[in-house]
């Protein structure tokens, strides 16, 4: 019978054969992409906008934010809602022009605990803006604005103002 020699020659990696394509390439090095984590370069982006953002927040805040608001137009009225958990009438301010209905307000938020051995005492800040467009014919005198359960409720009468359209003929 005929001898068989085995011999086990380990292939190169598919990583390792990229990293020699790509050693002719210094810009990926240079923008620090690592060709091997297809991940990585938006984990790092994300990091670097995250960072950049909370850079210019005061130290004890938060950044803005921005309740949820639901526009509905229901029986003549325009309807607006908006979710603000937490915050009394005082801190709220609403004001309507011919153009816009404005919310405003800032939510502050302290926690305190006293327990044996500890004491922990947290605050956060927060400032909202909110301006929502009004269609034509808002009668802005007749606003108004109710607060319950932490949900601010804004009716506005609108005319209705049905335009006519007219169809025009296209020429050949």
């Amino acid at each position: 019978m005929a001898e068989v020699t085995v011999s086990k020659k380990q292939a190169a990696p598919a990583t390792r054969r990229l990293r020699e394509f790509l050693e002719p390439f210094p810009s990926s090095r240079f923008l620090g992409l690592d060709p091997f984590a297809p991940f990585s370069m938006l984990h790092q982006l994300s990091g670097q906008m995250e960072k950049m953002l909370r850079s210019n927040v005061p130290e004890g805040q938060t950044m803005d934010w921005a309740p949820a608001v639901d526009v509905q137009r229901c029986n003549g009225s325009l309807v607006v809602s908006a979710e603000l958990p937490g915050l009394k009438r005082e801190e709220v301010k609403v004001e309507v022009t011919d153009e816009a209905l404005t919310i405003e307000g800032e939510r502050k938020r302290e926690h305190k605990e006293d327990h044996e051995g500890y004491h922990r005492y947290e605050r956060s800040y927060g400032h909202f803006y909110r301006s929502i467009a009004l269609p034509e014919g808002a009668k802005v005198e007749e606003a108004k604005a109710e607060m319950k359960d932490g949900v601010l409720k804004i009716t506005l009468p609108v005319a209705d103002t049905a335009k006519k359209a007219k169809q025009i003929p296209i020429a050949s």
